[in-house]
């Protein structure tokens, strides 16, 4: 496990540098379950695209401070932290600045290690939080190269296609790389299934696939492709509050449960 100043705080990065494949969807769902059963959870969202956010109800005029400010070094996680319409749960936000802070940040010799100082300096103010969840850009730039070294874990949503072995291997390697050069701690917390119909015969062949694979790193509950799921973000609301009972939160509220399962076996370990 990842020993770090903040290691009663379980930052857990859920990251595909492949689009579409319900990175967003899992990660505000997955912190608004953890939120539910009386977790403090803080979702930082990394994504210039800013739908973690939006998601969580978080219009964009409101965004004052975001996380591009925590990057850059002119606010705190405690400044930029929002209350979301779920107890429990906070989200630092993101704009559309982020696309230019690599190149802000990139002269910084701590330019990886930019989120984690932040989240270091929030625990030594004596805040905290159970659960961090960072929501990483659909690409493996610094953006996310920071969230990796912030992270504890690493979570990966994969969608039930053909591609998606090949894109899986390829953040593997990322991870490794993370792993042997910035964050010695960092391991893979698990992989979600997600989009999954199972009327469709490549679907079910690619969860055998992803299971002979990747063994018992890949989650039980498997995340079905679910109209309400996909309704719920234009409503500004998490699915789970959208429409609690939908095939789609039911799985995700599962998924919370095997997350926390996974979680004290690790402490155990």
């Amino acid at each position: 496990m990842n020993e770090m100043p903040y290691h009663r705080m379980r930052v857990i990065t859920v990251a595909n540098q492949k689009g579409g494949v319900g990175k967003t969807t899992t990660a505000i769902n997955l912190t608004t379950a953890l939120a539910a059963i009386d977790k403090r959870v803080l979702l930082v969202d990394l994504d210039p695209q800013g739908n973690a956010s939006t998601g969580l109800g978080i219009e964009r005029d409101n965004r004052e401070i975001s996380s591009y400010d925590v990057l850059t070094g002119a606010a705190s996680i405690t400044e930029a932290a929002m209350p979301t319409a779920v107890p429990n749960l906070f989200v630092v936000p993101s704009t559309l600045d982020l696309l230019g802070v690599e190149m802000e940040i990139s002269g910084y010799e701590d330019r990886a290690y930019r989120l984690r100082n932040a989240l270091r300096r929030h625990a030594q103010e004596g805040a905290h939080f159970d659960y961090v969840l960072i929501d990483c850009p659909p690409s493996l730039n610094l953006l996310t190269i920071n969230a990796m070294a912030a992270a504890n874990s690493v979570l990966v949503p994969l969608q039930c296609e053909f591609f998606a072995l090949e894109g899986l291997s390829q953040l593997l390697q990322t991870v490794e790389q993370v792993r042997n050069g910035l964050n010695p701690g960092l391991d893979l917390h698990g992989i979600v299934l997600t989009m999954y119909d199972g009327r469709n015969n490549l679907a079910t062949q690619v969860v055998r696939d992803v299971r002979a694979f990747m063994g018992e790193h890949v989650y039980q509950t498997v995340i079905p492709r679910n109209v309400r799921v996909s309704e719920a973000p234009s409503f500004g609301k998490p699915a789970i509050l959208y429409d609690m009972k939908c095939p789609g939160s039911q799985a995700y509220i599962r998924l919370a449960s095997e997350m926390i399962q996974r979680e004290r076996q690790l402490a155990a370990a």
